[in-house]
């Protein structure tokens, strides 16, 4: 199995030490090493390969949202911070998740998961045109804004659809993400599509992209999301 290369950007000794146990205990992550600040990395995403950024926010020198503005191409990215007013900023510059501290290894876990399914379907994507999307002639879709552009999101691109209060992030096949001012409620019914089923109050899911499913969960482009209390018993897959 291919591990995927992490490093650590956080200035806390503790906190950095926490997040290399947790990384090392997952064998499908390879710790490199833990910097204490963004420029120090420099050197080293230079001469070897990344593919995975636990960046905190509040970082000496350059902050952390800045340093990841600066990347060309930017590796995958959680975001590990103390603060929550940065999740819809740095939804917007497609991190993979943001994890608010203290977290545990539970918490931290569900990122990796989110990570790994977005390496999935990246890999997908690469992969040769077989079994490719349908023609895009009479595929439903809806333009979505986005950072003051109109995207265009195909409906059965989609993966899942999180609440983010104000905004929702929509999941996509090949590891995208579109983040869009709305709530989840109305959401639905913009997009009146009977594929998309309400699993809990932050959740949409697609039905036919569904892996697998409890009472209690759906597991979705490898990642697994909680089926809220008073939706288990009443949906139907």
């Amino acid at each position: 199995m291919t591990k995927l290369k992490c490093i650590v950007i956080e200035d806390e000794p503790l906190a950095a030490e926490g997040l290399e146990a947790f990384i090392r205990e997952v064998p499908s992550l390879e710790f490199v090493a833990t910097f204490p600040d963004a420029l120090s990395t420099l050197e080293l995403m230079n001469r070897q390969q990344v593919d995975v950024i636990f960046l905190d926010i509040h970082l000496p020198k350059l902050k952390g949202l800045d340093f990841l503005r600066s990347l060309k191409n930017p590796p995958q990215v959680i975001l590990t911070t103390a603060y929550h007013q940065y999740a819809i900023e740095s939804y917007e510059l497609n991190v993979v998740d943001y994890l608010l501290k203290p977290f545990g290894f539970p918490r931290f876990l569900a990122a990796v998961n989110k990570l790994m399914a977005n390496d999935v379907q990246s890999k997908i994507e690469l992969a040769p045109a077989v079994n490719r999307q349908p023609s895009t002639v009479n595929r439903p879709n809806h333009f979505f804004n986005e950072n003051k552009r109109q995207v265009k999101v195909y409906h059965d691109e989609i993966l899942y659809v999180e609440s983010l209060k104000e905004y929702v992030k929509l999941v996509l096949l090949g590891g995208r993400t579109v983040i869009t001012r709305f709530q989840l409620g109305e959401f639905e019914t913009q997009m009146n599509d009977p594929n998309l089923v309400r699993i809990h109050r932050s959740y949409l899911v697609a039905k036919d992209k569904i892996e697998a499913f409890s009472a209690t969960e759906v597991e979705i482009g490898g990642v697994k999301l909680p089926i809220g209390r008073v939706y288990q018993g009443q949906i139907q897959f």
